[in-house]
């Protein structure tokens, strides 16, 4: 069985080759028994290595010397409340991230569900209002939302999802980038303005 710091390296090296994230943005996280596993703070998802994966405890406290993601409590906080998934994948992909940018999102669902899959896969994507990245005050707002969803919006930052393996959560993230994309698409063939998005939706 592949160890988590190995499935986590794979799969990184997966999201930042296809743009999915760029420069030292993204984390991802995968639950081993009483630890998760995270990429550490600072790094690059297109270099990070096996050994620099930090590890962390179910309440976000780092328990080796690698410093994990500034975002940690946000992966421990999802895994925490969802006791059956196993992993979670943050990104700053553009087209989700330009979704999250945008005035009169729905706070409960901040996509239509316009393609068979994203309604199948992800359902609803609430808002997670705007913090600063790391700031560990939103971690209610993240333990409610994840109550009853694997994946949030969080705004003017980029999508999180979770899912029983790495691979099912990455599969979320591509999902929601794919529908934003087509969203935005769609948006701008309609002429509609941003005001009207909570009212279409």
């Amino acid at each position: 069985m592949t160890h988590p710091r190995d499935q986590i390296v794979e799969t990184a090296r997966s999201i930042y080759s296809r743009g999915l994230t760029h420069g030292s943005t993204g984390n991802l996280s995968v639950r081993s028994g009483d630890r998760i596993f995270i990429t550490p703070t600072g790094s690059s998802l297109g270099t990070v290595q096996p050994d620099e994966i930090a590890e962390i405890d179910p309440d976000g406290t780092a328990i080796t010397q690698c410093k994990p993601s500034k975002e940690a409590f946000i992966h421990a906080a999802i895994l925490r409340i969802r006791p059956e998934l196993g992993a979670v994948v943050h990104t700053h992909s553009t087209y989700a991230t330009a979704v999250s940018c945008l005035p009169g999102l729905h706070p409960d669902s901040t996509l239509p569900p316009l393609t068979v899959y994203f309604e199948m896969r992800v359902g609803s994507l609430p808002l997670v209002p705007r913090f600063r990245p790391g700031d560990t005050t939103m971690t209610a707002t993240i333990e409610k939302l994840a109550a009853t969803n694997a994946a949030m919006l969080l705004q003017n930052h980029g999508p999180v999802a979770a899912g029983t393996t790495l691979q099912s959560a990455l599969d979320t993230i591509e999902e929601i980038e794919h529908t934003a994309h087509i969203f935005l698409l769609t948006q701008a063939h309609s002429g509609r303005t941003t005001a009207t998005i909570k009212d279409n939706r």
